[in-house]
This record gives structure tokens, C-alpha cells and sequence, in this order.
């Protein structure tokens, strides 16, 4: 059935591109398979996009995307360079390390440039780490240099809000 190679060949396409590769991920992550889910699936060979629609579900060990819609594009060498996930809203998760509690993030719009190891959260954009909270129109995060810059709305009625809880809160522990 083509489909279903077809199917496959994306599948194999995203194993063998580091989707995985998140510096942020548990290290047995990597070496999980990933798993899709949608209503359906269109995929275009000549131009390299992959379209899940219908509450798409894309999960590999701890790390979860999840969106009414979302695309996959592909290099012409046949690698995932970028993933696309829209939504109302568009929800990824993913633990950190084992000791750390895992972070959610939420966006209408999610995009992640594999290459580049930068992830862009907008429309109100919101991260979540335990209690720790990081809101604004746009979030952007570079995995590898580890650096977060957050944008406000360019009308300036949602503005950049960061909520820190003490380190004695987020051990579970009374202050």
C-alpha cells in the first residue's frame, strides 16, 4: 500500500534526523520510537512537507507534541529540518532530566527549527516548569546555547511576566 511506505519513509525520515536530539531531553529519549497519531496525513514527496491534521499526537519517550495540525518539512537531502504545530493551542511537553519536573509549553503556533536547535512559541506564548512560569506573545529558545528571549505583543497590551518561585517551593518544601 503507498501509503503506508510512505508513512514509513516519513517515519524513518524523523529517526534519522535527530528530531530526538534535544539537548533537553532524558538521554533514553533519543533512543525511543516515535509514535504519530492524527485524523489524517498528507504527504507531498516533491516538496517535502508532511501535513497531520485532527488532534495530532507526536510522542517520543517524555517528550509530547501535541496540535490540531501539524507539518513536517524536509530537506532536500530527505532530513526533518522543521516541525510546525498549530493549535488552540498547540501544547509540547518534555522532561528535562529525572530530578527536574517536567516543562509544558503552549502557544496557537509552535515552530522548531531542528537544525538550529530553536524552538519559537507565539501567540500567547507560555512556558511552564513547576510552578515557575514564563508568559509573552513570543518565546524564543535556543536549546543548544541555552539562551530564552521573550517578546510582549507589539500593541503592549500583553507584556513579558515571569513568575519564580523560592527553591525552597519548588522542592516541595515550606519556607
Amino acid at each position: 500500500m503507498r501509503l503506508n511506505r510512505l508513512f514509513q519513509a516519513t517515519l524513518c525520515c524523523l529517526l534519522l534526523s535527530g528530531v530526538a536530539e534535544s539537548t533537553l531531553a532524558l538521554p533514553e529519549d533519543r533512543s525511543q520510537p516515535i509514535h504519530i497519531s492524527a485524523n489524517s496525513a498528507s504527504i507531498n514527496e516533491k516538496t517535502g512537507v508532511t501535513v497531520y491534521s485532527g488532534q495530532v499526537e507526536i510522542s517520543q519517550g517524555s517528550m509530547k507534541i501535541r496540535g490540531d495540525r501539524v507539518e513536517l518539512y524536509r530537506s532536500a537531502d530527505g532530513d526533518v529540518n522543521r516541525i510546525v504545530s498549530i493549535g488552540k493551542p498547540a501544547e509540547f511537553e518534555q522532561q528535562p532530566k529525572a530530578s527536574d519536573p517536567v516543562t509544558h509549553a503552549y502557544g496557537l503556533r509552535m515552530e522548531y527549527k531542528i537544525n538550529s536547535q530553536q524552538v519559537t512559541i507565539s501567540e500567547q506564548a507560555k512556558v511552564e516548569q513547576g510552578q515557575d512560569t514564563f508568559t509573552g506573545e513570543r518565546i524564543v529558545y535556543n536549546m543548544d546555547k541555552a539562551i530564552v528571549d521573550a517578546y510582549s505583543s507589539e500593541s503592549g497590551d500583553q507584556r513579558v511576566k515571569m513568575v519564580i518561585q523560592p527553591k525552597s517551593s519548588r522542592n516541595g518544601l515550606n519556607p
